[in-house]
């Protein structure tokens, strides 16, 4: 099976809430997630994330600290995800590639139907947040 290596932003305010982003294209069209993707020849894991929430955002991120790996079977490729806990440098979001974005708090994260990858995060970030 291929794997796919991926990094994610878990992206939280200063008022202690997650930006999630509802996908807006692909088999998982409507589903929500953290914001990331691949990771390109050269690049950091950091510096690919940075990238990709500017690419798909619009706006820059400090990357803080790695919080976890993830390590999932999809029916057509096994996934590799690294998150990271990030803040926002200043400018909000904009929707380039998402059809939706939420902030979230801890007691929210139930209201959106997750990608299953991303489901494992949740438990830790009630946890730790």
């Amino acid at each position: 099976m291929k794997t796919i290596n991926v990094v994610a932003a878990i992206i939280v305010s200063a008022d202690r809430k997650i930006f999630a982003t509802q996908r807006g294209y692909g088999d998982y069209k409507g589903w929500w997630e953290f914001p990331g993707g691949k990771i390109e020849e050269g690049e950091s894991k950091e510096e690919a994330l940075k990238r990709e929430i500017l690419e798909e955002l619009a706006c820059p991120i400090s990357v803080e600290r790695f919080f976890d790996s993830i390590e999932y079977d999809y029916p057509k490729f096994h996934l590799h995800m690294d998150c990271f806990l990030c803040s926002l440098e200043g400018k909000e979001p904009s929707l380039i590639e998402h059809m939706a974005a939420k902030w979230l708090s801890v007691s929210e994260l139930d209201d959106v139907k997750w990608l299953e990858a991303d489901l494992s995060i949740i438990d830790k970030l009630r946890r730790e947040l």
